[in-house]
């Protein structure tokens, strides 16, 4: 890790805006290496009656010295049975967590093979079993399984770490008609009755969390790219939709191919979309799998960016994560930002540079608003509890950003040499932060350095405010420059100042003609900073950083003429958003004109987009008759947000254009969703009389609208949840929390049940507080996740008691930090002195609990410990 991190690690906490390290965390490396791991075979047969596996796993170790006389594997919850050094019992130690094996005969330098003969009953990670249940008979049957960051020991025992790279190979037996889908390539079938054993071979090297298994039912569709077999296996109901939202797949490998300038590496490229999965998708090499939510129907083609980026991301890291690999977690922004901005790319290429632009702010968006309301950190830090607490919006979205940065410091033309360097030099090979700025300081010459050190190695970014003026008596265009982060410490140090070069581009306006621009660059390294420029004439607008490149916060202070000529002319979309938001913020009636202009005429949807948002801020009729001619936009991305920002607005007029698509829905499923949703914010003051009419409305839909991923019927759950004064609305949610209620409608009136509950009385409060008690104790981490979601909305102790729970008993590291941030909030919520006392005689009580538990547990463990100590 690069010596500068800890230069800059503490410079960025301010006592508004909590620490990413949480009580626990330390510094993590990697472990000692006894030696290079060149193959791992396993042997697995399934038992999906019983939910369990068994086999054997041979792990093919070259020491890196001799006299080596212990191996320790990362081994969770399995059932070790015996342990070999080729046919010869080695003597082991297992304490559910690391297989310690004490070598009879202490190794040399050549190569040993290690076998652990094991099985599983009933995993919880690592390996995942679905099916048909009572409540759910419809389930698919399946198995597969899931390694990021370190869960791959749970379902075999392995050095598990990204530092260690291996051929793979996979015997898997299963019952007949299941099929088994596994890294690398399909040697063989072999046929045993009612059995089947699938062979599959990697011959590349890579890291054990990237190793995978997929069984169960499933329908190939079959399809290629330059000889390489690309496959989309699915559910046997849903071949059309797999060719609907997966069928790009080959004109994406071309893509990425001649971006990186590296061709597609591995023998095959399969997709497996699978029930119940954890994520949206997982980038095992040369078999992904995905969530069969993305699967498309041809309704839900209308919304169809949030499954095509899914692809787009997971296919980019074959290349980066697969092909080029990390060495440590605390680098894994390397292949997680650039499959992020993978998907920016792939915009560009296939929509355009204005819709890649518009994606890239909402890149951005996201991690400002983790940075402002979680935490905020440098992107590379080896400080945390577990790993994956790092798969945050710093590492994905950020990351995407510093690789835009790089690309708009390098230009096009010497990105992609450095980005082709980068891969081509470190193919199957580990990777840090450091080697990437080696490469692009090989291929350009350029030291990029000052850019990973305000950007990657600390945290935070610019929050600019600027502020325009024209001197007419003397030709001077005023840009002053304020960094609003800047703090300056008592002994005058000065903080959190970034130096960058910005470009500003002064903006003419000719009738008739396109918009000319005179440019400059600022360099922009003070608190505040007055610029002067002399000109010819008083230019028409002005675009401070003009393309967009720096990840920032920017205000606008210019003169509302100047604000409404960018609107209107500027090229840049995002130079065109920046000044519809500094015009809504002035909110007059000239300020809506031309907003409301700007709806109707601006060429690209992601400007009306946020033309809208900024018209539903407004409290003027004006505003809202300028939305109501916006329902009629051919874009439902518009639509949508037009029913958002109306919403907001909650006039008579408003209300009845909502219930009308509320009424009889949209072409886009997301579009009824957010009208529904609306409706259910909107009966609060003059509309209050319409309560009744919306609840029975949104009560209707629930009954009658089921569809693809229920995403009408949860916007209808998100209407119901914003009637918090009303117990019917409280007890329609109630009812779709039971096991039983497709999962997606389940999880959405999950979550729901913490915002209904902040109006109601107590006994339903209680009633909600009780089914959220239940539904906490499931082990599925979606569900877990939507339980956290819940309680972190509520202020009672009773509430901090169940995330309390769920923090000490869940497996996933994510769920405990949520789980942990909610208790937090809660708390702030509470805030009275009689019920923090209160809640910690509840929590002592707790703790006490607690500490009885884990001292029988103890006791259990100290009995049967020296069983598991054993010769074999």
């Amino acid at each position: 890790m690069p010596n500068h991190l800890h230069r800059f690690y503490f410079d960025t906490e301010d006592d508004s805006r909590r620490a990413f390290e949480l009580p626990g965390a330390t510094p993590h490396y990697n472990p000692d290496r006894p030696g290079r791991v060149k193959h791992i075979l396993l042997e697995l047969a399934i038992d999906f009656d019983n939910r369990s596996f068994s086999g054997t796993c041979t792990t093919v170790l070259v020491p890196v010295r001799a006299g080596i006389d212990t191996l320790v594997l990362d081994a969770e919850d399995l059932q070790i049975d015996a342990v070999r050094i080729g046919s010869i019992a080695q003597p082991f130690h297992y304490d559910g967590k690391q297989l310690r094996v004490r070598l009879a005969q202490p190794t040399g330098t050549e190569a040993i093979e290690l076998s652990v003969d094991y099985c599983v009953e009933q995993p919880q990670r690592g390996l995942y079993f679905v099916g048909p249940t009572d409540r759910y008979p419809d389930k698919p049957t399946q198995a597969w399984t899931q390694g990021e960051d370190e869960d791959s020991r749970f379902w075999f025992p392995c050095f598990d770490y990204p530092g260690q790279l291996a051929s793979s190979e996979l015997r898997v037996r299963v019952a007949k008609p299941y099929t088994a889908i596994s890294n690398g390539t399909l040697t063989d079938t072999t046929d045993l009755g009612n059995e089947r054993i699938f062979h599959w071979f990697q011959a590349q090297v890579h890291p054990t969390y990237l190793m995978t298994l997929a069984a169960g039912e499933f329908v190939e569709t079959r399809d290629e790219w330059d000889g390489i077999p690309i496959t989309y296996h699915v559910a046997p109901d849903r071949a059309e939709q797999a060719a609907r939202t997966l069928g790009k797949t080959p004109r994406m490998v071309a893509f990425f191919s001649e971006k990186y300038g590296y061709r597609y590496a591995f023998p095959k490229y399969a997709q497996v979309c699978v029930d119940d999965f954890i994520f949206g998708g997982m980038e095992n090499t040369s078999c992904t799998l995905l969530t069969d939510r993305c699967l498309l129907d041809e309704r839900a083609e209308i919304d169809n960016m949030r499954s095509e980026s899914l692809v787009a991301h997971e296919l980019a890291h074959q290349w980066f994560g697969d092909l080029v690999v990390i060495k440590h977690w605390s680098h894994a922004w390397i292949k997680e930002g650039m499959a992020s901005y993978a998907e920016v790319q792939w915009t560009e290429h296939e929509y355009g540079n204005d819709d890649a632009a518009y994606y890239l702010l909402g890149e951005a968006r996201s991690y400002l608003d983790e940075d402002s309301t979680r935490y905020r950190r440098p992107i590379v830090t080896n400080v945390y509890r577990e790993a994956i607490e790092l798969y945050d919006r710093h590492l994905y979205e950020k990351g995407a950003c510093v690789y835009h940065m790089i690309r708009a410091a390098l230009g096009d033309a010497e990105f992609d040499r450095a980005i082709h360097a980068f891969v081509r030099d470190n193919a199957h090979k580990t990777v840090e932060t450091i080697d990437l700025l080696r490469a692009i300081d090989n291929a350009t010459g350029r030291n990029l350095a000052p850019l990973f050190d305000q950007y990657v190695f600390r945290g935070g970014h610019p929050d600019f405010k600027v502020a325009y003026s024209w001197d007419a008596a003397s030709n001077l265009a005023q840009l002053t420059v304020t960094q609003s982060q800047a703090k300056t410490d008592k002994d005058g140090t000065k903080r959190e100042i970034f130096d960058l070069r910005i470009p500003v581009a002064f903006g003419y306006v000719e009738t008739g003609s396109e918009p000319t621009y005179k440019t400059v660059t600022l360099r922009v390294n003070e608190p505040e900073h007055s610029f002067y420029f002399p000109l010819d004439r008083q230019p028409q607008y002005v675009s401070f950083d003009a393309g967009n490149a720096h990840l920032k916060t920017v205000e606008l202070a210019y003169p509302a003429r100047e604000l409404k000529a960018q609107l209107q002319h500027d090229r840049d979309v995002i130079a065109r958003i920046y000044a519809a938001e500094a015009l809504g913020k002035q909110g007059n009636l000239d300020a809506v004109k031309a907003l409301g202009k700007a709806l109707q005429t601006d060429p690209f949807w992601g400007v009306r987009v946020e033309v809208a948002k900024q018209l539903g801020k407004v409290e003027l009729d004006r505003a809202a008759a300028e939305l109501i001619a916006g329902l009629d936009d051919a874009d439902a991305r518009v639509r949508r947000a037009v029913l958002d920002a109306l919403g907001k607005l909650k006039t008579e007029k408003s209300f009845e254009a909502i219930a009308r698509i509320a009424k009889a829905g949209d072409p886009s499923y997301y579009t009824e969703a957010t009208a529904l949703r609306a409706l259910g914010g909107m009966v609060t003051g003059t509309l209050k009389a319409r309560a009744p009419e919306v609840l029975e409305l949104l009560k209707d839909v629930l009954r009658s609208r089921a569809g693809w991923n229920e995403v009408v019927r949860a916007g209808a759950i998100g209407g119901l949840s914003k009637l918090k004064t009303t117990p019917e609305a409280a007890d329609a949610i109630l009812e779709y929390v039971q096991i039983g209620i497709p999962q997606a409608l389940r999880l959405a009136a999950i979550r729901a049940l913490g915002a209904v509950a902040a109006g109601q009385e107590p006994d339903r409060v209680e009633r909600i507080l009780e089914q959220l008690d239940a539904i906490a104790g499931e082990s599925f981490f979606l569900t877990q996740v939507a339980v956290v979601g819940a309680l972190s909305h509520m202020q009672t102790p009773k509430a901090i008691a169940i995330l309390s729970g769920l923090a000490e008993r869940t497996p996933d590291g994510r769920v405990r930090r949520r789980a942990e941030e909610a208790i937090v909030s809660v708390r702030r919520k509470l805030g009275t002195d009689k019920v923090v006392k209160e809640l910690r005689e509840e929590l002592d009580a707790l703790k006490q609990d607690n500490l009885d538990l884990r001292s029988r547990l103890a006791k259990l463990e100290a009995q049967s410990g020296s069983e598991s100590d054993r010769a074999v």
